[in-house]
């Protein structure tokens, strides 16, 4: 059974379901949100089925399917998964039926339509994960585009037209040169064996002179950077949060941002071990100065939303520069956080959209004095913010934790980018526990807050996964970190392979450290 293939295109497959239900007067809206959400948990399933028929020990790609698909160029159907993808597919299908749950009641126009979007975006990000032919890479990366683009155009917020074509605009330009830079190693792979090839196994052995190595990495981390996103290239990212509905903003942040990271770690480092270790530094120096910027202006936002987005941004640049370590601690830190920043920031704009369905109003000023009006909000809005500044015994904590102790050892990074890094943990705390604090303690002084109504039993069922996945993360990370320690381990090793930098770049005579200890 290709079970794989049946988890990309389900979702899809659900959508075509759902638009040959006639809707035009909404008198079946009911009935579509349901099957939509049955849909996305059948899809959920299959994640789980994949993760229950994942060999945690291989190192190898699992669940490979493989057929011709353009005869003329050699492109191929190639996917395949290890333990990186596995996690982040799993991801995937465990915050869409959230995602699509918390918009119940806040989605109430052309539902049909939306819950379409949701389910197409689905395929095309869990598509993403898996392809392991450039071309098919290229093709999901850019269909992520379509439906985001729609469900912040047509069912965001006041200047939600700006944003979605600001979102479309950034991540197309970056797109349009990845796709030059893969067109020209099918080139070079034509040249060096007489076939064209985007199989990426076989692009990993590619001889690529030094220059055209140096720009095709540009390219992709250009591409990549842009998506993640790393600073100064994030001015997309808080439009596109603040306008986006609240579904659009989890996917966003839980999902669609590690895209970018996810492309770094498969693509743009192995395939150019060389380029990407002389220009880690300069990457990771983006990531230091995003950590810090990120905090610093989330710490002055009015709008709980904003703030969030400026904290993904600061987050994410932990991410990155446990890329740039280039040790096993870092990268390994770097993939378990794509999950964790998925999990803790998809829960605060969960939460954030709940108390703006309430007040249609998301600034901290109209709030206040929340403890004592919904306490069970409020104590999951506390977990979940203890996990976004790495509490330990929560999620947050193992994955940051990693990712320092992994810089601090990298050879390719000085000390002073773990230094930095460290001073964002704790501007982390400042910023969400203050804002925290405003939001839900002190007297209640708006009128408005009084009678505002805790959890109902469908935001339960939104909010207690999320709580629960924080804490199973927190206290028992092997369950995570196993499968993906092959995956990593591969592509330090793949990275050792820098003969040319010796020359170029003194601290990285020796192997990357980090490699006897995880």
């Amino acid at each position: 059974m290709a079970l794989l293939s049946f988890s990309i295109f389900l979702p899809t497959l659900g959508a075509l379901l759902l638009a040959l239900i006639p809707n035009r007067d909404g008198s079946r809206d009911g009935l579509i949100r349901q099957l939509a959400l049955g849909i996305s948990l059948v899809a959920f399933a299959l994640t789980l089925a994949l993760w229950a028929g994942f060999d945690v020990n291989g190192a190898e790609f699992q669940f490979v399917e493989r057929t011709m698909w353009i005869d003329v160029f050699n492109v191929e159907y190639y996917i395949g998964i290890d333990g990186v993808s596995l996690m982040l597919i799993v991801l995937t299908g465990f915050l869409t039926p959230i995602s699509l749950l918390a918009s119940w009641g806040s989605v109430t126009k052309k539902v049909k339509e939306f819950s379409i979007f949701m389910l197409v975006l689905e395929t095309a990000m869990i598509g993403v994960f898996s392809a392991l032919d450039v071309f098919l890479f290229y093709v999901f990366w850019d269909a992520v585009l379509i439906p985001m683009y729609f469900l912040i155009g047509v069912w965001g917020y006041d200047r939600r037209i700006y944003a979605s074509i600001k979102f479309l605009l950034f991540t197309m330009a970056g797109s349009v040169l990845m796709l030059v830079a893969i067109i020209l190693l099918a080139v070079l792979h034509q040249q060096q064996t007489g076939s064209y090839s985007f199989d990426l196994l076989e692009l990993y052995a590619l001889q690529i002179p030094a220059g055209t190595a140096n720009l095709c990495f540009l390219a992709f981390a250009l591409a990549f950077s842009i998506k993640v996103p790393l600073f100064p290239l994030h001015t997309w990212l808080p439009d596109a949060h603040v306008e986006a509905p609240t579904a659009g903003s989890v996917i966003l942040a839980g999902v669609m941002l590690k895209m970018g990271t996810y492309g770094l770690m498969r693509f743009a480092f192995p395939l150019f071990p060389e380029a990407a270790t002389a220009w880690a530094p300069f990457i990771a120096t983006l990531a230091v100065i995003g950590i810090v910027y990120g905090a610093l202006v989330a710490m002055v936002q009015p709008d709980m939303k904003k703030l969030v987005a400026y904290s993904s941004v600061s987050h994410l640049g932990f991410v990155v520069l446990g890329l740039c370590a280039l040790t096993v601690n870092g990268v390994q830190g770097a993939a378990y956080q794509m999950l964790n920043h998925g999990i803790s920031t998809g829960g605060l704009f969960l939460i954030v959209g709940m108390l703006s369905d309430r007040r249609h109003t998301r600034l901290i000023a109209e709030f206040g004095g929340l403890k004592s009006v919904m306490p069970k909000l409020v104590a999951a809005f506390l977990i979940i913010t203890l996990s976004s500044i790495a509490m330990p015994g929560l999620n947050g904590f193992v994955g940051e934790f990693l990712i320092l102790m992994g810089s601090w050892r990298s050879e390719v990074l000085l000390p002073r980018f773990t230094v930095v890094a460290a001073s964002g943990v704790i501007l982390s705390a400042v910023y969400m526990l203050w804002m925290f604090q405003r939001v839900n303690y002190g007297e209640v002084t708006n009128p408005k807050n009084e009678t505002l109504p805790d959890l109902s039993v469908r935001e339960w069922c939104v909010l207690a996964p999320v709580v629960a996945l924080a804490v199973v993360m927190g206290v028992f990370p092997n369950i995570f970190l196993q499968p993906m320690a092959p995956a990593v381990e591969r592509m330090v090793q793949r990275m050792e392979r820098r003969p040319a930098i010796t020359q170029v770049i003194p601290q990285a005579e020796a192997p990357v450290a980090g490699t006897q200890a995880r």
